[in-house]
């Protein structure tokens, strides 16, 4: 098969299945780079022994190079009109196994299970819309996920990687910083993906942790603390939690064994400042 990280081998491709439609719904944007492909594959670090879960493979380009370099691949695909496509793009490989569906009706179980229960690296090119649900998904299974690398809005994804006091910095940085090592490995201009999106792209890679960087006693509670905290960003962190139910005086009392003003926001807390702050209110 040749190889769709060029442009002209795309439009074939789809020329050939001139029943296929894109799917503004499933936000598809076919990459036609190859150098930005072998960025991908070499960020999720794949070696002949590993387990690989692709979350939208399209019409298999990205899925061709992780054949080539994983022990298997399970690719997730929701659209059923790429099915054909996918037979013919990926007929060559035989460690290549394709399931219609949507990913966050999957069972992620049964997904690693029929990857043979190993360690999994996650590929993705994921549709903007949808992309914090899939992440936390993954994030928040449990399975033994050991990289996640995905292409996402470029906002996205600086959000991701974001550090306290930025303005990028909030609720998904916390939330996956919780999980994982976040590290942008590419940055992707509209031009590299067929039809081009109105907006940049980024591949960043999340690197799990085999442990927490903190410690909490009540996870749920600790990124309810967080979500109150950025639900509106002017106000300062003791009007966030007084307008999530805690008392003026309790999170005042906890800032304070914080060594943190009373004026301060949620924006410059760093993770390990939350779970403190969420360890004293739940006290």
């Amino acid at each position: 098969m040749a190889d769709l990280g060029r442009a002209e081998n795309t439009i074939a491709l789809l020329k050939r299945h001139e029943e296929f439609r894109f799917q503004k719904k499933f936000g598809q944007n076919f990459l036609i780079d190859s150098h930005v492909l072998d960025r991908i594959a070499d960020a999720a670090q794949i070696s002949g022994a590993d387990a690989v879960l692709e979350i939208g493979p399209g019409i298999g380009t990205l899925t061709q190079r992780l054949a080539e370099r994983a022990g298997k691949v399970l690719a997730v695909e929701i659209d059923r009109g790429l099915i054909p496509i996918l037979a013919e793009s990926l007929a060559e490989y035989d460690n290549v196994e394709v399931i219609q569906g949507d990913i966050l009706e999957q069972n992620l179980n049964d997904l690693s299970e029929r990857l043979g229960g190993k360690r999994i690296k996650v590929v993705a090119n994921l549709p903007y819309y949808i992309t914090t649900p899939i992440l936390m998904k993954l994030l928040e299974s449990g399975l033994p996920i050991e990289n996640i690398t995905v292409m996402v809005q470029k906002e996205v994804a600086e959000r991701m990687q974001a550090s306290p006091g930025g303005k990028d910095y909030g609720s998904l940085s916390l939330a996956v910083q919780y999980y994982a090592a976040a590290e942008i490995v590419a940055n992707v201009p509209p031009h590299c993906f067929l039809p081009r999106p109105k907006v940049g792209s980024a591949v960043i890679c999340l690197r799990t942790y085999a442990e927490k960087p903190v410690q909490t006693g009540d996870e749920a509670f600790l990124f309810r603390i967080i979500r109150a905290s950025f639900n509106q960003r002017r106000k300062t962190l003791v009007n966030g939690l007084k307008n999530a139910g805690f008392s003026r005086e309790k999170v005042n009392e906890a800032l304070s064994s914080l060594g943190l003003p009373e004026t301060v926001r949620g924006e410059v807390l760093s993770l390990a400042q939350f779970a403190a702050l969420a360890e004293l209110l739940r006290a």
